[in-house]
């Protein structure tokens, strides 16, 4: 392994930990409705931040958008409201059955097409030879310790259950569902990864501008983020019509939520640009490979978490153990696809 490649999966690492933990602050709203914590999250993620990112990196931004074909905003465009279906799910789901059940069964669907899909197209003469075969062994491993996060998640809610089916006792929310909202979510955030692969137009009129290798990714980011947020605040405003939330704002006492739905976007930006720092840095596989080890890093992180806050409590040994073992199979399949990167 080179050393660019080692230096790619430790910043790829980096932005799983920012990923896995973007989340975290929707769990300590809870004066607020879902969306409420969702549109001040999706305006600072994918509106404020991004845009404030680009100006202070990118000196030739201008130039950069005036020269961006209109296919390619329009490639954006389409695969920024795919990935917007994917963002709300996942909000959804996260509410819904926790972060550590839902970060598993998500980013392994995400992970599994996210991976497969940029391999297979940009390089498929690469597909006989045993690196490949060695990456494709290493995405089989992270499927079978999402599978088995999974499977400790079914456990948790089963055991769980049994505990709240008591007269008085605060009601559960639908585990179908949320598993309904996490595999929706899954088929559809991959297109995020995928207009990173196929969406090169602006990444590579930044290199040629003259932008810092590590900032090249920065302005497709931006404009990808555009339709995320349209989707997003749609979705958020037809539920404020519905439900008559959107007064949850005024509640005395709400400036830790607005700094905790701020700070949800700050960090999953971070991870954004970040990620796409360490894939360029493993080259041609980068966002295949790098997206794997992204995915399983910020389930790891996500895990962890989750059984920090309490999710788990309650959720029986054998649940704990078969989780255990999920993530210990997640980092295994972490060092197959990381080790064979180079």
């Amino acid at each position: 392994m080179t050393g660019t490649s080692t230096s790619g999966i430790i910043v790829i690492l980096l932005a799983g930990f920012f990923q896995g933990t973007c989340m975290l602050p929707l769990k300590y709203t809870v004066r607020w409705s879902w969306e409420n914590t969702w549109l001040g999250f999706s305006i600072t993620a994918y509106l404020i931040f991004p845009w404030l990112l680009a100006l202070l990196t990118v000196p030739q931004l201008g130039e950069i958008l005036a020269r961006t074909s209109g296919g390619e905003f329009l490639r954006i465009l389409l695969t920024g409201f795919g990935w917007a279906c994917g963002a709300i799910t996942f909000g959804l789901g996260v509410d819904y059955v926790g972060i550590s059940l839902s970060f598993a069964v998500i980013l392994g669907l995400t992970a599994s097409l996210g991976t497969l899909v940029p391999l297979l197209v940009r390089s498929p003469a690469k597909l006989a030879t045993p690196q490949v075969a060695f990456i494709l062994l290493g995405v089989g491993v992270m499927l079978a310790g999402i599978l088995t996060c999974s499977w400790a998640g079914k456990l948790k809610d089963a055991t769980l259950r049994k505990d709240h089916a008591a007269p008085g006792s605060a009601p559960q929310k639908s585990f179908a569902l949320g598993l309904l909202f996490c595999i929706l979510s899954g088929l559809f955030s991959p297109l995020g990864n995928l207009a990173f692969a196929f969406c090169r137009e602006t990444t590579t009129l930044a290199k040629q501008l003259g932008t810092p290798e590590k900032y090249v990714s920065i302005p497709f980011w931006a404009l990808l983020t555009i339709p995320m947020f349209l989707g997003n605040a749609a979705f958020c405003t037809q539920l404020f019509v519905r439900k008559h939330t959107f007064a949850k704002f005024l509640l005395p006492a709400s400036g830790p939520y607005y700094l905790l739905a701020a700070s949800m976007g700050a960090m999953w930006i971070a991870s954004m640009a970040v990620y796409g720092i360490g894939a360029n840095k493993l080259g041609s596989i980068g966002p295949s490979v790098g997206w794997a080890i992204y995915m399983s890093s910020t389930v790891v992180i996500a895990t962890l978490w989750g059984l920090f806050t309490g999710e788990w409590r309650g959720a029986g040994q054998k649940a704990l153990r078969v989780m255990s073992a999920g993530l210990a199979v997640l980092v295994v399949a972490v060092f197959i696809i990381g080790f064979n990167s180079r």
